[in-house]
């Protein structure tokens, strides 16, 4: 029978650059600085790094999508290196990638990175749907754009649980609102004020109901992580953070082919979410999580992946976010560093920009944003759009 990763690896450092519009800085700029702190804070020499994990999605760098880029910019020669791209989970999927690897006995100590310059590839936002999800979507979707494809997971959800136009809104404001305000005390954060219910009602429409802060941002950032054999993690550190869970589910695109799914949760997250707490041995989420940091693409995504995450019940996540259930100061608190909302969505690195605030937190050294003695973190990734996706589910704990 097949154990799972629980307990298997440990990390024992992490880097993050600070997110935005980081016109100064080229890709291998990005990489460096990651990889600089990252080897800083595990406190090991780069040739003890046996194999590498490099993530990235649109970066413009990666002329014939190969793995070069990591491999010059941080002067490793002749090393493994592999170049992954899973969508939106890309960053995740390179954590995956090497902490498989080490699991496996194969390797003792790996890197995993992930980095996007967005900001350089002249979209002012994503790339259209077409291009992201290939000539198929061409044919079948034509002009199919994410602030569209979310905006319908919002109507639908209004419709079924009966909530008006007004209430609705309110809610989808009352989550932009927490992550904007746990933002303002992280310096990595690319947008770094706080708003009000008010403006975030009035601010210009995208997709109704979606208004502009109801929707990230893109921007420029890079993430690394250096894993390791959990029985010698102490041996680098006194506080090693260990990974419980990573599981990756893949959409084959039925619910959008059949009626069963009704277009107000996210099915991949529902059925990835349970193998995740399987393999953590975690029995009640709402109980035992404590604190997330999910995939708030648009503000509709983070409320209806409250449950898919089995924290809040169906239809019941707007009374959790009026109570205050995922604020700073809440029984799990969600987006600390400030999310997507904040950092924006360089796409290589997002997965492990979040990783990188859950290690944070779990060490105590998040500083300003600092969330009481956590114990467990959960990490959620999701590419694509309601209908077909890819969802990526990271747990780490002490």
């Amino acid at each position: 029978m097949a154990e799972g990763i629980k307990d298997k690896v440990a990390i024992i450092g992490m880097g993050c650059t600070q997110f935005g519009e980081r016109w100064e800085s080229g890709s291998e700029d990005l990489i460096v600085d990651a990889f600089k702190e990252c080897m800083d804070d595990a406190g090991i020499d780069r040739k003890e790094i046996q194999a590498a994990w490099y993530g990235s999605c649109f970066d413009e760098v990666n002329v014939g999508k190969a793995a070069t880029p990591l491999s010059i910019a941080l002067k490793l020669p002749f090393l493994p290196v592999t170049r992954v791209e899973n969508f939106c989970a890309t960053g995740t999927e390179a954590l995956r990638g090497a902490a498989y690897a080490v699991a496996s006995g194969a390797y003792d100590i790996c890197l995993a990175l992930g980095s996007e310059k967005l900001k350089d590839t002249g979209y002012g936002g994503l790339p259209e749907m077409s291009t992201a999800m290939g000539t198929k979507n061409r044919l079948i979707m034509p002009g199919m754009s994410a602030p569209g494809a979310f905006a319908m997971l919002a109507t639908r959800y209004f419709a079924k649980y009966g909530l008006d136009h007004q209430e609705g809104k309110s809610i989808l404001a009352k989550v932009s609102v927490k992550s904007h305000k746990n933002g303002i005390k992280n310096p990595k954060a690319h947008l770094r004020r706080e708003v009000t219910e008010e403006q975030v009602l009035n601010a210009p429409m995208i997709a109704w109901p979606l208004g502009l802060f109801d929707c990230c941002g893109v921007s420029d950032g890079a993430a690394a992580a250096i894993v390791c054999r959990a029985d010698m993690a102490k041996n680098f550190r006194a506080d090693p953070i260990y990974v419980k869970a990573l599981q990756i589910a893949i959409s084959s695109g039925e619910e959008m082919m059949y009626t069963d799914w009704d277009g107000t949760y996210v099915e991949t997250a529902s059925r990835c979410a349970a193998r995740a707490y399987e393999e953590a041995g975690i029995k009640n989420p709402r109980e035992e999580i404590s604190m997330m940091e999910v995939h708030d693409c648009f503000s509709i995504t983070e409320l209806v992946t409250y449950e898919d995450l089995q924290i809040s019940q169906r239809g019941k996540a707007g009374d959790d976010v009026r109570d205050g259930f995922f604020n700073i100061d809440g029984k799990i608190p969600c987006q600390p560093d400030g999310g997507l909302k904040c950092f924006g969505h360089p796409i290589g690195a997002s997965g492990l920009r979040m990783m990188y605030e859950m290690y944070k937190q779990l060490q105590g050294k998040a500083e300003e944003r600092q969330i009481k003695d956590p114990k467990i973190g959960l990490t959620h990734n999701m590419g694509g759009f309601p209908a077909m996706n890819l969802i990526s589910i990271s747990i780490l704990g002490l």
